[in-house]
Order: C-alpha cells, then sequence, then structure tokens
C-alpha cells in the first residue's frame, strides 16, 4: 500500500481536527476552560470527570487510511464518535471537506452523514428479518431511492465483497466474517467519501480476520476512500495503516507512519507498542534503500520500492552485488545491498538511521 497525496490534498484535508477535547461529566465545560487547555486527566477524575479526547488536532487526506488505535480506555472511539459527531465534542473544531462540522444543523448533519459518511462498527447492527439484500438496500431506501435501485445497487454491493449466491440468506444463516461483509456492503452502498471503522473486526476468529483484512485492503484498492480505521491490535494497525496514530488517556501520544512508529517511538508508552514488532515485516525496501549506483555494481535482481523487506529478503541475500530498487514504471530509484539487510535484521542502529 502506497498512499501519494497531492499537494493540492494537502492544502485541503477531507477531514480537519483542530484542539478537540472531549470530556465526561457535569462540569466538563467549566474545567476545560479553567484548564487554559492543559488537561490533566487524573486531575479531571478527581473532580469527577472522564476525559476522553485530549487536545487532538491532526488532517486526513483523500484516500488515506489513518488507524487510530490504543488500549481500552485511550479514547479512540471516543475521537472517532465526535468526528462522526455521533458525540458532541466539550471543544474544539473539526471540519469535513473545509464545513464545520460542528456548526451544522440537524437537517445539514443528517445529510453530511446520509451522502458523505459509511461506519461500520463491531457489532454488525444487522436487521434480523430482512435478509442480506434487503439489509444492504435498506439505507438506500431511507434516502428515498425506489425499490428497484436500491435493490440493483445491493446486488453490486453483493458481488463487490464476495456474497454471491448468499443474497437472500438471513443473517442467522451466515458466519460472522460474511455478517461483516454485510455490514461493509451496506455501509458502502451509499458511496460515501469518508469511512468510519470502529474495531471492525475484533470480534473475529483470527483466520477470518485475516481474510477480512485481506478484503477491506482489496475494497481500498478498488473504492480509494477516506478511512479513520480504530483497532488495539498494532499489528492489524501496521497492516493496514498508511499512517498510525496511538492514543492513551485521550492524548494522541504519536501520529507517523508505521515505519517511523517502529523506528522513532516517540515516548516511552510507544516504544512498549512496538519493541516486539520485528521491523522487517513493517519497512518497506524504499526505507532503507540506498542511492542509485553505477550500472556496472547492479545484479541481474530488481525489487519494487513498496515491498515490503521480509518478502524479499532471501532473494536480496542471495545477491552477491547491488539490487535495483524500481518504481512502479520499472524505473531505477535505488539500490540495495545484501550488506544493508544484514545490518537491519540484527537489529544495528546504523540500518535505519537514514529512513526517508
Amino acid at each position: 500500500m502506497s498512499l501519494q497525496i497531492s499537494a493540492e490534498n494537502r492544502v485541503k484535508p477531507v477531514i480537519k481536527c483542530s484542539s478537540v477535547y472531549k470530556v465526561f461529566g457535569e462540569n466538563a465545560k467549566k474545567l476545560l476552560a479553567q484548564s487554559n487547555g492543559l488537561v490533566d486527566a487524573k486531575t479531571f477524575k478527581d473532580a469527577g470527570c472522564v476525559v476522553g479526547v485530549n487536545n487532538a488536532s491532526f488532517e486526513v487526506y483523500e484516500g488515506e487510511i489513518l488507524v487510530v488505535m490504543g488500549l481500552s480506555g485511550s479514547g479512540k472511539s471516543t475521537l472517532l464518535r465526535c468526528i462522526s459527531r455521533l458525540t458532541d465534542t466539550t471543544s474544539g473544531n473539526i471540519f469535513i471537506d473545509g464545513q464545520d462540522l460542528l456548526a451544522m444543523t440537524s437537517k445539514q448533519l443528517i445529510e453530511v452523514r446520509r451522502n458523505k459518511m459509511g461506519m461500520v462498527f463491531q457489532n454488525f447492527g444487522l436487521l434480523p428479518h430482512k435478509t442480506v439484500l434487503e439489509n444492504i438496500a435498506f439505507p438506500l431506501q431511507i434516502k428515498g431511492k425506489s425499490t428497484d435501485d436500491s435493490m440493483k445497487r445491493a446486488l453490486e454491493m453483493v458481488e463487490l465483497v464476495g456474497l454471491d449466491g448468499r443474497e437472500n440468506y438471513f443473517p442467522r444463516q451466515l458466519s460472522g466474517g460474511q455478517q461483516q461483509r454485510v455490514g461493509i456492503a451496506r455501509s458502502l452502498a451509499v458511496e460515501p467519501d469518508i469511512w468510519f471503522l470502529d474495531e471492525p473486526f475484533s470480534a473475529l476468529d483470527p483466520l477470518i480476520r485475516k481474510e477480512m483484512q485481506d478484503e477491506f485492503l482489496r475494497l481500498q484498492g478498488v473504492l480509494n476512500k477516506t478511512i479513520l480505521f480504530v483497532t488495539h491490535d498494532f499489528n492489524e494497525a501496521l497492516r493496514l495503516a498508511d499512517r498510525i496514530a496511538i492514543m492513551k488517556d485521550g492524548v494522541i501520544e504519536q501520529l507517523d507512519t508505521p515505519a517511523n512508529i517502529v523506528l522513532r517511538p516517540a515516548t516511552e508508552y510507544v516504544r512498549k507498542f512496538t519493541e516486539e514488532v520485528p521491523r522487517e515485516k513493517v519497512l518497506k525496501i524504499v526505507s532503507v534503500m540506498e542511492p542509485v549506483v553505477d550500472a556496472s555494481l547492479l545484479g541481474p535482481l530488481q525489487v519494487s520500492k513498496d515491498a515490503i523487506i521480509y518478502t524479499v529478503a532471501e532473494a536480496v541475500l542471495t545477491e552477491p552485488k547491488y539490487v535495483a530498487v524500481v518504481n512502479a514504471l520499472g524505473e531505477v530509484v535505488g539500490s540495495i545491498h545484501a550488506s544493508k539487510i544484514i545490518n537491519m535484521l540484527f537489529g544495528q542502529a546504523d540500518a535505519t538511521d537514514d529512513i526517508t
């Protein structure tokens, strides 16, 4: 997965959060005003309040997968609910495509949710008395589309998520993974620009979870949605994310690429998350490649700059010469030598000092 963010998209993020706070409790607004933005979770707890989100500021760009992760109670789901305005913030600003989400009327908010947002939660929320097709078509009918148009679109979504032949099944006749596919199809039926997923795979068995992650990445490759994905599973975050935001006690401890999260943890808390992660299963060749060398030093082997290191390590290690690193067009953009891979695998610091 390689996210390319254009200069234009960087100027106009799809989602923009500025100093977002969510504090639960009767005196939340008063305490927050008195704190001048310097919120201490323990102090607020002693005052009878719980800090859900603490000064969150970040942007999400078109086509990006931002994974928000943390342990239970870290604030990750609360943050997602604030951005979708399922929960009202205590303070701060949230913009969706430049529109002030917090200033919207109820009618405007309904329109944004119907036309821009898709949501998938851990609880599938399927209607037990409706078939797969009817469940998927339901939000379209709520929007006022005709039954024929809704069913036609639902059939397209059935095919997209690989449930062909099961369109007339009821939820009770489906496995957990199949039910989750229905939930995904239903959220995609309305063609959202922004996709919110809150622990969508955590209730699934490990093998089914892996299949659903594969399916998720396949769908993103086809649809290129702007995605906010919440999980407590670091391996899942590393596999899916363009960038990761790690939260603790409502604070975003670090927001960065998977490679930088692993190699350059900003806090001790983040370091503990990453200390057991094999670097070669996270980093891409582009992260450790060297400048282009003279053609006479190159062997016949070429590897993609976007290849995960462990998938090509064996081939690189058996090549005595430098290996050409190429982009999607087959152009040589760098080189890699077996010695670099050896240094990285055995954890020598200089192997990853120059991560780009």
